[in-house]
């Protein structure tokens, strides 16, 4: 039996550990059913101050995880916070308890935001991770050494396991179970929760959220005229030509606030506008092409694919509100 510990981390999303109980949960009582044996021995984990509030949480006894048995495998999930910085902060005592068990030979997964304590963890370095595509940004700002591919639903490098957002928590989960039990169980599990075994991509999903909240005023004019002028610019030097600094300076400035320099962010702001009116109006391809700031309709389609993970027409036919 295969010993499985899920983090009761301060700040975790309910929704989180309530996939990670169910899926597991399923594979015992479909093997149970079957007469086979029991493949999981399900822990909930938590840190000395949780334990200090509640023993109990969803059915389960809670084990302090400083005290826990070496396990096969280390669950973290997504946090509720926004603020990650508060959220390691407030669970930065369980950095050393899961670097312990992963030299002991664990593994260790976390689903959507959870990456950012297994980042924490300095694990990830040199390795390859993803996150929610909307915490991606933050997240390479944050742990500039770990290979982020922000498009993937599930990564494993080794015995380090991450998913996308929310739903891709389901993806990882089906992943462990054919891992650990089979194939022919992550079929029985992907029917029972309807999960679309093939998805490998999430970037579709994302939603172009720049950062905003900073201090720096030449940054800000240059998102804003970026913005009010990403339909008519033909080159980023027009937009940011009336900024009183050098464009070496104030593409270094863009980056480190931002996370991406002021072209990647006129692209993402084109795109962004193309998705729009792609999923809320029915105009034609080339007059979304022309009011998103683009000229050629083979250079959009090209970044547009790049960008999203699928082409134009595919993007309109899955989210165009009818």
């Amino acid at each position: 039996m295969k010993k499985i510990g899920l983090l009761l981390s301060k700040d975790y999303k309910l929704l989180s550990v309530a996939a990670v109980l169910e899926v597991f949960e399923t594979v015992n009582k479909l093997s149970a059913a079957s007469k086979e044996a029991i493949p999981f021995d399900i822990y909930l984990l938590a840190s000395e101050e949780t334990m200090a509030q509640t023993k109990e949480a969803l059915g389960y006894q809670l084990t302090d995880l400083k005290d826990a048995p070496l396990m096969q495998i280390i669950l973290i999930p997504a946090f509720t916070s926004d603020n990650m910085q508060a959220s390691l902060m407030a669970n930065q005592k369980c950095i050393p308890h899961l670097i312990a068990q992963y030299q002991k030979g664990a593994c260790l997964g976390s689903f959507c935001t959870g990456a950012f304590l297994l980042g924490a963890s300095g694990l990830l370095n040199g390795k390859i991770a993803t996150t929610h595509v909307d915490a991606s940004n933050g997240f390479a700002n944050a742990f500039p050494e770990v290979k982020l591919k922000a498009d993937k639903t599930v990564t494993q490098d080794g015995r380090l396991y991450t998913s996308g957002g929310a739903t891709s928590s389901f993806h990882l989960l089906l992943h462990l179970v054919h891992e650990y039990c089979g194939r022919e169980m992550a079929i029985r599990i992907a029917k029972v929760f309807a999960i679309d075994m093939d998805r490998e991509n999430q970037s579709y999903f994302s939603t172009f959220q720049p950062s905003k909240d900073h201090t720096d005023e030449l940054v800000a004019k240059a998102q804003r005229k970026i913005e009010q002028n990403y339909q008519d610019a033909a080159t980023i030097e027009e937009l940011i030509k009336d900024i009183p600094t050098s464009r070496r300076n104030i593409v270094r400035r863009f980056k480190l606030i931002t996370g991406i320099t002021p072209i990647e962010y006129l692209q993402q702001t084109r795109i962004e506008a193309a998705k729009q009116l792609l999923e809320k109006t029915s105009q034609q391809m080339n007059e979304i092409i022309y009011s998103s700031g683009y000229n050629d309709a083979k250079a959009f389609r090209k970044v547009f694919k790049k960008s999203v993970g699928m082409t134009p027409t595919q993007y309109r036919e899955k989210f165009q509100v009818r």
